[in-house]
């Protein structure tokens, strides 16, 4: 019999929506197409353009978000989701993602697939400049990288935190009226972009997930890219 540990993983799926009054049926939708990456647990924040809501739950999807009643706890047309494999953290609802933080800019949330190689190391440092983390996951470092960033415009502070971490990963965030994506400089998490007829935005893990709803696949999203999404359209940055 193989040991679990031996079997490949993808470790986690993420998925975002720009613009669609059906977000979080749809980011829903999309993490049960990607059931497969992660059974673990499963979260929803959605962005109503006057605050934020998240749901989230210990277990597959269809046992979280099946029901309307949840599903219209998260208002607003924009969203991100995660469904969790864990390669980091201990498994409890602490340790489900999205993770939600208030910055004086106003809220971020994060849905991140993958590992930080030097996790240990700025936890370590973070801890030691008084940060107090509420995981165990290596996801919530970048918050607080953030969260000591000099910078002051959002996306500047993600940037430069981004720089700071090393791993495979991809990501999806959320902040007020952005949605942003990224994936690490060598490109070994997999995410992909795409667009519904209405003209929403979509960030996936897999095709797959867009083809679950609909949704047009554009173009993966480049090693060291970070795709920002907002009214004035869709621009790239590099690392």
């Amino acid at each position: 019999m193989n040991n679990h540990n031996d079997k490949f993983r993808d470790e986690c799926g993420v998925f975002a929506v720009y613009g669609d009054e059906h977000a979080s049926a749809n980011t829903a939708l999309g993490l049960h197409a990607l059931q497969h990456r992660g059974q673990e647990a499963a979260g929803i924040v959605t962005f109503d353009l006057k605050q934020f809501y998240s749901e989230k739950g210990i277990g597959q999807v269809g046992d979280i978000f099946s029901n309307q009643k949840v599903i219209d706890r998260l208002p607003g047309s924009f969203a991100i989701g995660h469904n969790r494999y864990s390669t980091s953290g201990e498994k409890n609802i602490r340790n489900v993602q999205p993770i939600f933080a208030e910055f004086e800019f106003g809220g971020f949330a994060i849905s991140h697939n993958g590992n930080l190689t030097n996790a240990r190391t700025l936890r370590k440092d973070l801890v030691k400049q008084g940060c107090i983390f509420q995981s165990t996951l290596d996801t919530e470092i970048i918050i607080h990288l953030m969260a000591t960033s000099k910078h002051h415009d959002v996306i500047d502070r993600f940037i430069e935190s981004l720089k700071q971490i090393e791993g495979a990963y991809s990501l999806v965030a959320l902040c007020n009226d952005k949605i942003i994506g990224v994936r690490d400089p060598n490109g070994v998490r997999p995410l992909v972009l795409g667009k519904l007829e209405n003209q929403s935005w979509i960030l996936a893990s897999e095709s797959c997930a867009l083809d679950h709803i609909g949704a047009d696949f554009l173009r993966e999203v480049l090693p060291g890219e970070a795709v920002v999404i907002d009214d004035n359209g869709l621009r790239s940055e590099y690392r």
